[in-house]
């Protein structure tokens, strides 16, 4: 009997606690905006090139520089192509920069930042290189590094990953160095428990939830760097279609074509401003202190 309590205990605490976070999720506005301008750039990047009637390379000169119309819902470009096409074809090349960067630069931060915040040698010498990186701008040292590599999408995706490795391994380390000081981790050492234990079965995983808030800023960032690359011709090389290099061919004719300018433009302040949503949604969603308050209320 009093095992079958302790059962149905057990579940009603999961159902209250599964009742909270929903209800947490759904008092939180910018998260769920967030999530959904994010989820909708994902599914065009992963289906809509799919379902686009048109050749995104195709030229067709007669064509160039038409306004938007019903045969072009957002116009030409300068080479006859249709811009939706190239924009769609641009959100695939962009969000998958974006995401790769992301990924890379938190696993390189996370493991940067954990070992640094364990052993003190390690910290003088790894934090000096991230503070000399951090100190260059980081949009100056992507395109040092993209005129050292050669302009494509692996380099830029590699330019950025080195640019970004730092402030996340400086994020983690913070974070470990608080969980580092708690009275458990003293009390696995005295237990003899090995350092790679300590570091990745409970300081790493203190941190997921920093690293994760961090991970969606870099998302936003790496997106506006890639198109800044782009637009200044270090980056993403034509024919391939990105919206810096959309943003770059339409810089040169504004003046007959604003489309070209403004519906790319248009892309990048919406997915960056959903990531950022979402980064925002995430911190207060996972931060402790917002979570005992709504319980309490």
């Amino acid at each position: 009997m009093a095992k079958e309590n302790i059962v149905a205990m057990s579940r009603r605490l999961k159902k209250e606690q599964r009742a909270l976070r929903f209800r947490r999720f759904r008092s939180n506005y910018g998260l769920m905006i967030g999530a959904v301008l994010f989820a909708l750039f994902v599914i065009i990047a992963a289906i809509g090139p799919y379902l686009m009637p048109f050749d995104p390379y195709a030229m067709k000169v007669t064509e160039r520089l038409q306004p938007p119309s019903g045969a072009h819902l957002l116009g030409t470009d300068e080479f006859g192509r249709d811009l939706m096409t190239r924009i769609v074809y641009g959100a695939r090349v962009s969000v998958s920069v974006g995401l790769i960067v992301s990924l890379l630069s938190s696993l390189l931060g996370l493991v940067i930042g954990i070992y640094a915040s364990y052993y003190k040698t390690l910290d003088h010498i790894l934090m000096r290189i991230c503070d000399g990186l951090i100190a260059i701008p980081g949009v100056l040292l992507a395109i040092a590094l993209m005129a050292a590599l050669g302009a494509s999408a692996v380099n830029v995706i590699i330019a950025l990953t080195i640019v970004f490795t730092p402030n996340i391994a400086r994020v983690v380390r913070s974070s470990a160095l608080i969980v580092r000081e708690q009275t458990y981790i003293e009390a696995m050492h005295a237990q003899g428990a090995s350092d790679s234990r300590i570091l990745w079965k409970h300081i790493a995983v203190n941190t997921l939830s920093p690293l994760l808030v961090q991970a969606t800023f870099v998302f936003a960032e790496a997106i506006i760097s890639e198109a800044a690359l782009s637009f200044l011709g270090a980056g993403i090389p034509a024919p391939e279609a990105s919206w810096g290099n959309i943003l770059h061919a339409g810089k040169l004719v504004i003046y007959k074509a604003w489309w070209m300018v403004v519906f790319p433009g248009v892309c990048i302040i919406l997915s960056v401003l959903g990531l950022n949503l979402l980064g925002d949604g995430l911190r207060d969603f996972l931060d402790p202190r917002v979570k005992l308050k709504q319980k309490k209320s």
